[in-house]
C-alpha cells in the first residue's frame, strides 16, 4: 500500500519553537515494522487509528516524533 507520510520531530526547547517537519511518499507493507526499523532504538511507540491512516508517537533518546501516515 502506498502512504503518504508526515514525520514531524517535536522540538521542547522553550527558546525554539519550529519543527523539523519531512513529507515523503513510500510503499509500505506493514507499518508496524516499517516504524520499528526507522526507530530501532525506541523507547516507545504507540499507534493511533485514523480513518484513512495511522498516526505514531516515537520517543527515543530524548526526542519525540510523530509519524502521519495516510493512504495515498
Amino acid at each position: 500500500m502506498i502512504f503518504e507520510i508526515i514525520r514531524e520531530i517535536k522540538n521542547e526547547c522553550g527558546n525554539n519553537q519550529m519543527r523539523d517537519v519531512f513529507f515523503s511518499e513510500e510503499e509500505i507493507a506493514d507499518p508496524e515494522v516499517w516504524i520499528r526499523q526507522k526507530e530501532p532504538f525506541a523507547e516507545s511507540i504507540e499507534r493511533d487509528d485514523m480513518p484513512n491512516g495511522m498516526k505514531y508517537r516515537v520517543f527515543a533518546h530524548g526526542l519525540f516524533t510523530e509519524y502521519t501516515l495516510t493512504e495515498a
